[in-house]
């Protein structure tokens, strides 16, 4: 089991080419892959803030996701939020701090290239 954050998640499913050798093989590798729902809200509001470009409209992007077999997407219920708060970690952005609680309720490697993170928590792979 391992958890992708949002850039890894956008290149594992729209530009492979970007994801590092090891990170490539964890994913294929993965049997069962992990994503916080926050993911899908930081996406589409990059795409809304035209900071992102995607080849399909958000919804099909997120229903397309919902069909992949190996990925769950976790809601960010009640206990996600205090997870994310109950971090000792001063990182300011929600999504960033839900995405590593995550990683950490199921004590799981976390797939991304984001140092902010690596630096924090310990089970990152890229």
């Amino acid at each position: 089991m391992i958890v992708l954050d949002t850039s890894a998640l956008l290149f594992w499913t729209l530009d492979p080419a970007n994801l590092s050798q090891k990170a490539h093989e964890v994913i294929l590798g993965a049997d069962r892959i992990l994503v916080s729902s926050i993911s899908i809200w930081e996406i589409a509001l990059k795409v809304k803030q035209q900071q992102l470009v995607l080849p399909l409209t958000i919804d099909d992007y997120a229903d397309r996701l919902q069909r992949l077999k190996s990925l769950e997407i976790l809601p960010v219920d009640v206990q996600a939020w205090l997870e994310n708060l109950g971090l000792p970690w001063e990182h300011p952005d929600p999504a960033a701090r839900t995405i590593v609680a995550l990683a950490a309720r199921f004590n799981c490697p976390l797939v991304t290239a984001d140092r902010i993170m690596a630096d924090y928590y310990p089970q990152t792979i890229w």
